[in-house]
C-alpha cells in the first residue's frame, strides 16, 4: 500500500526488457547492425512516451529518473540565461529534488521565491503571478504532490508564464501515466517524468525539454541526447519506459476508476471509525491512488511498525531517509500533532478490494489500540 512510492515491475514491461540485457545488447549510440537494434528500440519508446502527453519525440531527454531531470531543468535554466538579480518561483511544497536544487542556486547568487499553498495544499494561479518579475526566469510548480496528491492548476499557470514569456517546468512525477497530460495545451515548457511509478524500471526517467529551449548541459561527455545529457543509455530500462507507458495509455481510464472507489473506501472508513482523524490535502481534485491522513494522538512512526504486513509510509521515500517532519504538512499550516501522526497509503493497478479491506480493519485495530 505504497505505490506513491514505486511500483512493481509490470510483467509485460519485464518481457520486453529481457531481450537487450543479452541477444540485442548493443550501445545505441552505435553505428552497426547491433547499435542500430538498439537505437530503433530507444525511439520507439520516445514515441510510446511522447504519445502520452503529445510531444514530438526528440523533445525527449532521456536521464537516471526524475531527481536528474529536475537538476536539470533548475540548472540547465540558469546557467544558460545567467545574469545578475534573476529569480526562480516555486512553492513551499515541492519535492526535496527541486528544494535542495533551489538551495544550492540560491547559494550561487539566484534568488528563489516560494509561493505558499491553501490548507489544503492548492497553489493559487494569481499568486504565481504576483511573484513573476522583470527578472523571473523561471517558474516550477509540481503537477501533484507527492505526499498529499493534490493535484495544482497547472494549465492556468502554464498560461500565465506564457503570457509573462517566462519558462515554465513542472515535476509530473506522479501525475504522469495516472492522469491525462498535454504539454501543448498546458503551455508547459519542461516536465520531469520516471519509469518507476508507472510499473516500470527504477533508474530510468525523463526530461520534457520544449523544441528551441536552450538549457545547459549537467552530465558533459559525449554530446548524447541532443547535447543535453551525456552518457550511454540504459537501453533495456528505456525499452521498460516506453513499455510502460503505453499501458499507462490504455490502461488510464480503467485504472482511475478502480483506484478512486479505493480510495474514497479508505478515506470514508478511517475518517468515521476512528475519532480525531483528518484527511491531509483536498477530496477534490487529488490523485485517485492518494490518501495522506493524520491519527491524532499517534505518531506514525510507531503505527507502521504495528503494521508490520501492511507497507505504508510516514511521507515521502525521499524524505523518510532524513527523519524530518513533512516540510508539506508544515506549509499547509498542519499543527506539529498532525504532522507526527500522518501516515500515507498508495493504492495500486494491483490492490484489491479486499487488499483495501484487510488494511482499514487493520489500522482501525492498531489505532484503536495505541491510544488505548
Amino acid at each position: 500500500m505504497d505505490y506513491n512510492a514505486t511500483t512493481p515491475v509490470d510483467q509485460e514491461v519485464l518481457n520486453v526488457m529481457i531481450p537487450y540485457f543479452r541477444e540485442r545488447f548493443g550501445n545505441a549510440a552505435s553505428k552497426h547492425h547491433y547499435g542500430n537494434v538498439a537505437g530503433a528500440a530507444v525511439e520507439l519508446s520516445r514515441k510510446q512516451i511522447s504519445n502520452l502527453i503529445n510531444c514530438s519525440t526528440k523533445e525527449i531527454v532521456f536521464t537516471s529518473g526524475a531527481t536528474e531531470s529536475n537538476n536539470l531543468a533548475l540548472k540547465g535554466v540558469v546557467e544558460s540565461h545567467f545574469k545578475k538579480n534573476i529569480n526562480i518561483v516555486t512553492t513551499e511544497i515541492e519535492h526535496s529534488s527541486i528544494l535542495d536544487v533551489c538551495k544550492s542556486l540560491n547559494a550561487f547568487g539566484v534568488t528563489i521565491k516560494y509561493v505558499k499553498p491553501d490548507e489544503y495544499g492548492f497553489v493559487a494561479p494569481e499568486d504565481i503571478e504576483e511573484a513573476i518579475d522583470d527578472n523571473t526566469i523561471l517558474v516550477s510548480v509540481m503537477t501533484a504532490n507527492n505526499e498529499i496528491g493534490t493535484i495544482q492548476p497547472i494549465p492556468e499557470i502554464g498560461l500565465i508564464c506564457r503570457k509573462k514569456n517566462v519558462l515554465f517546468h513542472t515535476d509530473a512525477v506522479q501525475a504522469f501515466g495516472k492522469i491525462p497530460l498535454d504539454v501543448e495545451k498546458y503551455k508547459i515548457d519542461l516536465m520531469s517524468i520516471t519509469a518507476h511509478k508507472i510499473y516500470g524500471p527504477k533508474g530510468t526517467g525523463a526530461l520534457y525539454v520544449r523544441n528551441k529551449i536552450n538549457i545547459a548541459e549537467q552530465i558533459n561527455g559525449g554530446g548524447h541526447e541532443r547535447g543535453l545529457r551525456s552518457g550511454t543509455l540504459n537501453t533495456p530500462c528505456i525499452v521498460g519506459f516506453g513499455k510502460a507507458s503505453e499501458l499507462a495509455g490504455t490502461r488510464m481510464n480503467s485504472d482511475f476508476q478502480k483506484e478512486i472507489v479505493q480510495r474514497d473506501i479508505l478515506i470514508e472508513n478511517l475518517l468515521r471509525r476512528i475519532p480525531f482523524t483528518y484527511l491531509n490535502g483536498g477530496k477534490e481534485k487529488r490523485l485517485p491512488n492518494n490518501v495522506n491522513i493524520s491519527f491524532e494522538g499517534v505518531e506514525s512512526s510507531v503505527l507502521i511498525s504495528q503494521l508490520n504486513n501492511i507497507a505504508i509510509s510516514s511521507g515521502s521515500a525521499c524524505s523518510s531517509a532524513t527523519l524530518q517532519p513533512s516540510h508539506v504538512l508544515k506549509a499547509i499550516g498542519k499543527p506539529d500533532s498532525l504532522i507526527k501522526s500522518a501516515i500515507r497509503i498508495g493504492i495500486g493497478r494491483e490492490t484489491t478490494d479486499d487488499d483495501v479491506k484487510f488494511v482499514i480493519e487493520k489500522v482501525v485495530e492498531a489505532v484503536k489500540r495505541l491510544k488505548e
